[in-house]
């Protein structure tokens, strides 16, 4: 299995502020992995320095074998902010359409994945409302979609069901995990949900800039002797760092 994402010995700090402290992490093609941790941890620097981004102060990131930041590597990477970055004086359709139009889809490709796109955070009726109209969990659901425009190799997903309601949210978890099941996609997600942290093939636990401890769910709960994911949370929160 070939690795998609490389993170050795990061470090990033803004101003006296350390944010992140000698981080690894390797993530193999097809992978589905969690990022979890209290907020402030520092899961969303790592996230946007994965993407390009922002800059370690030490350290390396490679991406599909391309030492980031590489404006090449972008159109293999959906990314999914904390924070919903659309124009909102324009509808959802509008917004689709502008995104898609960065990368090089046919017509008929751009077609297919909007609609796509939108049938799947269920927001077809709602395509031609401006996103001023919005609700708070309709611009994250749109900011999925987005993220999903190009059909890329790699999803980066920073807190994606915040504000989304729970039907919907199983039905997004489902699609992640076809997508990474069937058609071999690397998935990132940055989440303090336990019940979804579980659904990862690996997690790193993070907290205060560094990496408490990593492993399967399973091995997680073996090491710390925990029945739920809760309990592990609350015995790797005990560990000094």
């Amino acid at each position: 299995m070939s690795v998609s994402i490389e993170v050795n010995h990061l470090t990033k700090s803004y101003g006296k502020k350390q944010i992140l402290n000698e981080i690894n992490l390797t993530i193999d093609e097809g992978q589905l992995y969690g990022l979890i941790g209290p907020s402030g941890a520092g899961k969303t620097t790592l996230v946007k320095m994965i993407v390009g981004m922002d800059l370690p102060n030490s350290g390396s990131i490679h991406v599909l074998n391309k030492k980031m930041p590489n404006i090449q590597v972008l159109k293999d990477i959906g990314y999914m902010a904390q924070s919903d970055a659309l124009y909102s004086s324009l509808t959802g359709k509008e917004n689709l359409t502008f995104f898609a139009s960065l990368y090089k889809l046919t017509k008929e490709e751009m077609k297919t994945r909007i609609s796509y796109a939108a049938d799947l955070v269920n927001l077809k009726e709602e395509l031609n409302k401006r996103v001023s109209d919005y609700s708070g969990g309709m611009k994250r659901r749109l900011s999925l979609a987005i993220a999903l425009i190009q059909n890329p190799k790699i999803l980066i997903l920073d807190e994606p069901t915040v504000g989304i309601d729970p039907e919907l949210k199983i039905g997004i978890w489902a699609e992640l995990l076809r997508l990474k099941n069937k058609e071999g996609k690397t998935i990132i997600v940055t989440t303090h949900v336990m019940d979804e942290a579980e659904r990862c093939d690996m997690i790193a636990m993070v907290r205060d800039g560094k990496i408490l401890t990593s492993g399967t769910p399973e091995e997680l709960k073996t090491q710390f002797h925990a029945n739920s994911f809760d309990e592990v949370f609350l015995h790797a929160g005990r560990i000094k760092l």
